[in-house]
């Protein structure tokens, strides 16, 4: 989980250094294209039919859409913006989900969880600073990204036991593809040799950082894994600072602070609820 974590801030990185020439809808566009053709050999590999419907196939289509709404839009967010500021931002999608959840996948929201949301969305208010000189109308392209982000992970607990996380990755790319394909004329512009490069590390990166996610959970529960999450931002703001010269501010630190405590306290607590559901329906089983 950790190295996931560490691989995928390279992905921002080379997606902000393409957008000084490329459009951001091109630049998504290369990262589900050369994701899904690195995938192709690792399915045939291990011999999985990529070529046949899979189950659910709408709500496999539901999921490439978030995917690739929550991709266009951060790419749009960090063209102008700080990755680490924009990050922040899209971390809002654990409290998204704990909204949703209850319609969406019948789980419980109780009011601890009430209160974490209201936290956490404080924390979003202490990073935009919507009163100041310093407020960014692009940085809401990331809080946008985060509400789509957040539609994508639910999309994914639904395909949870549909088929092996290889295949359901590379449709998700594939559709990303399909969808961008028809969207990326009115801004192509031919890549240069080196911008091939970088766009073919950008789905590299995805397939690599996607795969060490897959093995993380075969060995840990989602529960166990996500406060691991956090640690993208560390890396976020050590590439930045590398490669942009880049450091958050102070308001910056602090939001984040906010935004990542209240998305752990709301996945702790929804994941005992979950927890209490189960003792439940074996109490119920054993009568």
């Amino acid at each position: 989980m950790l190295a996931a974590m560490s691989v995928v801030p390279m992905l921002d990185v080379l997606a902000k250094l393409l957008s000084e020439s490329y459009s951001s809808i091109q630049i998504s566009w290369a990262r589900f294209v050369f994701n899904a053709l690195w995938l192709l050999p690792i399915l045939h590999f291990r011999g999985l039919k990529w070529w046949t419907l899979p189950p659910q196939p709408l709500t496999h289509v539901l999921r490439s859409l978030m995917l690739t709404g929550a991709t266009v839009l951060f790419f749009i967010a960090i063209k102008t913006n700080p990755i680490p500021n924009a990050l922040t931002l899209l971390f809002v999608s654990p409290l998204v989900v704990a909204m949703l959840a209850p319609t969406l996948l019948g789980e419980k929201f109780d009011l601890y969880i009430g209160v974490g949301v209201v936290v956490g969305f404080a924390g979003v208010v202490v990073v935009l600073q919507p009163d100041t000189e310093q407020f960014q109308p692009s940085l809401l392209y990331a809080l946008g990204s985060g509400f789509c982000y957040a539609l994508y992970i639910i999309a994914t607990r639904k395909l949870s036991h549909s088929g092996p996380p290889l295949l359901t990755l590379f449709y998700t790319a594939l559709g990303g593809a399909f969808v961008l394909s028809f969207m990326v004329a009115p801004s192509w512009a031919t890549p240069s040799h080196d911008a091939l490069i970088m766009m073919a590390a950008m789905g590299l990166v995805a397939a690599l950082a996607h795969f060490l996610l897959i093995k993380a959970f075969e060995h840990a529960s989602a529960s166990e894994l996500s406060p691991f999450n956090y640690f993208e931002i560390v890396v976020a703001i050590l590439l930045s600072y590398i490669v942009f010269d880049f450091l958050p501010t102070i308001e910056a630190v602090m939001g984040l602070a906010v935004i990542a405590s209240s998305g752990l306290f709301v996945s702790w607590r929804a994941m005992k609820n979950s927890n209490k559901a189960q003792l439940r329906e074996v109490d119920v089983e054993r009568l």
